[in-house]
């Protein structure tokens, strides 16, 4: 096992399967690219920065920053296997205080309640009127009980053809696209609506849970999430290594069989590892630039939120993907007193990244400090099942874990053979804690 946070999640849920495992990082810290940097002069060490931080800054100490920062669907894949595995005991969540969405230059908050929609500038009232039915249509809608279909056959009609039948307008399309369903790109519209009327549902069940949005974060960062699973393993007799080069994957005769480290081979039937250990088992399939901004104030028209995201749909701004900015602070013990890191990210598309991000960072202004980062995307090439080598997804542009969720349970079935069942992951309730501990 190598290590994303796929991999820390991964390796907590096949010890608490009963397998063996050995997780081996070459890191000094848990969580590899995903981890979170601290201390502040760190950050700046990590991104070539010739000087320290500013005094104005704070203690160094105080920072705790996200290289890959996402946010967790309240009633998400993520929230349920932290709480099957109870790994919830190792980590305190915040609720993100607003999702917000891009348009004509402007943000708007993303309507979280009725009362919301109804009074929002996103869109006119006969628009309100019939974004209304849309949703409530969304909320009744049950795959299993044709009642609920009002004529629309969920395998068959596509998403396009629903908006249609609403009657939506190409703003509320953007948003119910984007901010809701949270795609990337456009390309859901012509698929069958199943799956986008399953992610608003998803939306509305984790909004209505906390009611500001429907994103958790956890407090000190997302390093705490590998550590928690890492803590998991452990219990379940796993064995955790940092600071461990990797001189060489074994294999024989086209299988694993073992990692040859400091001159000593620990010997494996199954191997998970991240892509940058094989480079000859992926493909790049991309690059996402990341461009982390320290800020002394909340972001304009946020309501002065302490923790926010904002989705610029691609529509609007003559682009192939979206455009995210996800914000946290003080708030979340990640920042020194009154300061905020923004990230923004977005698939590259240009030979300028930069310029891509702009329209992101012009909502950021002013920024005291910024840090870039352009990451190329790998696939994995090989899908393990002669190998039984498995290469985990590098991140997307996302702000959150959905997409990060689904790989792991691709990787899941690929090495099991089984679908990934959140049943069997609920941990024997007595095994290790005492009753008292319960």
């Amino acid at each position: 096992y190598y290590c994303y946070y796929n991999e820390c999640i991964l390796s907590g849920i096949m010890s608490v399967n009963g397998k063996k495992v050995l997780h081996m990082d070459r890191n000094p810290y848990y969580g590899g690219e995903s981890s979170s940097i601290t201390p502040l002069e760190e950050l700046y060490k990590r991104f070539g920065l010739p000087d320290s931080p500013p005094e104005s800054m704070g203690r160094g100490r105080d920072w705790n920053v996200d290289l890959i920062p996402k946010f967790l669907m309240a009633n998400g894949q993520l929230v349920k296997m932290l709480l099957y595995t109870e790994v919830t005991r190792y980590l305190d969540f915040k609720v993100v205080e607003g999702s917000f969405v891009y348009k004509g230059g402007k943000i708007y908050k993303v309507p979280s309640t009725e009362s919301e929609a109804l009074a929002s500038n996103l869109m006119g009232m006969f628009e309100k009127r019939r974004f209304r039915k849309f949703l409530v249509f969304v909320a009744n809608f049950d795959e299993n009980d044709p009642k609920t279909f009002e004529g629309v056959d969920p395998k068959a009609t596509t998403m396009r053809d629903v908006y249609k039948k609403f009657d939506l307008g190409q703003d509320v399309i953007d948003f119910t696209g984007h901010a809701l369903a949270l795609y990337r790109t456009d390309d859901y519209l012509d698929q069958p609506c199943l799956e986008t009327i399953n992610r608003i549902k998803l939306y509305s069940e984790s909004l209505a849970r906390y009611g500001k949005s429907p994103y958790l974060y956890p407090l000190y960062g997302l390093g705490e999430l590998p550590q928690g699973f890492a803590r998991l393993s452990a219990i379940y007799g796993g064995t955790y290594m940092l600071n461990k080069p990797v001189d060489e994957i074994v294999v024989e005769n086209g299988h694993v069989v073992g990692v040859k480290s400091e001159g000593e081979v620990a010997r494996c039937k199954q191997l998970i590892c991240d892509p940058s250990y094989v480079q000859d088992r992926v493909r790049k399939a991309g690059q996402v630039i990341r461009v982390i901004c320290i800020l002394s104030h909340p972001i304009k028209n946020t309501n002065d939120a302490n923790s926010c995201q904002i989705i610029i749909p691609q529509n609007q701004v003559n682009r192939n993907s979206d455009i995210y900015v996800c914000m946290i602070s003080y708030a979340h013990n990640v920042a020194a007193q009154g300061k905020y890191i923004a990230i923004a990210s977005t698939t590259v598309e240009t030979s300028d990244p930069e310029t891509e991000i702009q329209p992101a960072l012009e909502l950021l202004e002013p920024i005291d400090q910024k840090f870039v980062a352009i990451s190329d995307l790998y696939e994995p090439s090989d899908d393990g099942s002669e190998s039984q080598v498995f290469c985990s997804r590098a991140y997307d542009a996302t702000t959150h874990f959905e997409t990060t969720c689904n790989d792991i349970k691709d990787i899941y079935k690929r090495m099991t053979g089984t679908d990934f069942d959140f049943e069997n992951m609920k941990r024997k309730q007595n095994d290790v804690f005492g009753e008292d501990e319960q």
